[in-house]
């Protein structure tokens, strides 16, 4: 029997506050959380499973002391970690290569002193990447980076995300670069290899549908299961089938929010598929995951990684301006 391919997914273990953040809302100063009841439920769910994911910790809920059992528990089950960073800027593109490197390193040591683990995969919030956040992550010895989004609705979602927000124009000037550009939409699906400055770093994207570039995360599937459960479900089956029709081995993106609803708080309300209750989107999540194992192997990022380093498969190399 023909070995199945290999999918690979991940969690950006974004908590209430960064949604706050992000969104302009000064509430996120008093860091209000959702891990204590989020975080098992999601662990549960993929022991459930049987699935093995890589999730992406944003360090300053590692200071808590409150976050460190439930944050410890995420090795102990046997997932992979990466960083996240320490502040969840989305803005992270303009920072300086002192700043970036400072933010990298304080966010490593705080993810370790909780977990056991130093990460080596990173992910910018909010898919914040640049050349100076090339260079630092060469710098620090990470094994990949999975920031880029090649999705031609980014500008629509940081259109709809800044017009629901309470943000000045400073503000808004400074988010941006939010979700990625019309232009990121036209970086490749399959992994490949930044190339800039005589170095060169490993890079997975959050895979999109090939050939039409549009989103296929958990969080896009549960907004079309707002309107119907099946269609939401038969979209992420047809982009599975143009995955395999284009040779992309995916990589899935979930977030917290994809775990818990309207039952749980309201306080995201801005985010339209968290008008659902919990209940449903676990069923939502359930049957992505059903179809993604049908067809694939699951495996998290470091393993996908590791993969493709071994058998050299991530051989085109991208110039990053």
């Amino acid at each position: 029997m023909t070995e199945k391919p290999i999918a690979s997914v991940s969690l950006d273990l974004d908590d209430q506050w960064t949604y706050l953040k992000t969104h302009g809302d000064d509430e996120w100063q008093d860091y209000p959380s959702y891990l204590q009841y989020a975080l098992p439920r999601i662990l549960d769910f993929l022991d459930e499973k049987k699935v093995r994911i890589t999730f992406f910790i944003v360090a300053q809920d590692a200071v808590f002391d409150y976050n460190h059992e439930v944050l410890a528990e995420i090795p102990r089950r046997g997932h992979d970690i990466g960083n996240h960073t320490f502040h969840h800027d989305p803005w992270l593109h303009i920072y300086s290569e002192s700043d970036i490197d400072q933010e990298l390193e304080k966010a490593e040591e705080c993810i370790e002193k909780v977990t056991g683990v130093h990460p080596t995969g990173f992910r910018g919030p909010g898919f914040s990447f640049s050349d100076t956040v090339l260079r630092v992550l060469v710098k620090r010895n990470y094994q990949y980076d999975a920031s880029t989004f090649p999705n031609i609705l980014n500008p629509l979602a940081r259109m709809y995300f800044l017009w629901s927000s309470k943000m000045s124009k400073a503000e808004r000037k400074q988010r941006k670069g939010l979700f990625g550009s019309w232009k990121d939409g036209l970086r490749p699906l399959k992994p490949f290899e930044w190339q800039s400055d005589q170095m060169s770093m490993l890079e997975i994207p959050v895979t999109t549908m090939p050939y039409f570039k549009v989103p296929i995360h958990a969080s896009y599937v549960l907004y079309l299961s707002t309107y119907s459960f099946s269609a939401a479900i038969g979209y992420f089956r047809f982009a599975l089938r143009m995955c395999r029709m284009a040779g992309v081995n995916p990589s899935i993106l979930l977030h917290p929010l994809d775990f818990i609803g309207r039952d749980d708080t309201n306080a995201l309300s801005f985010f339209p598929a968290m008008r659902i209750e919990s209940k449903r989107k676990i069923e939502v999540m359930d049957a992505m995951l059903q179809e993604l194992q049908k067809h694939f192997k699951v495996v998290a990022m470091d393993d996908h990684a590791s993969m493709l380093k071994e058998q050299n498969l991530a051989r085109r190399m991208v110039q990053l301006t």
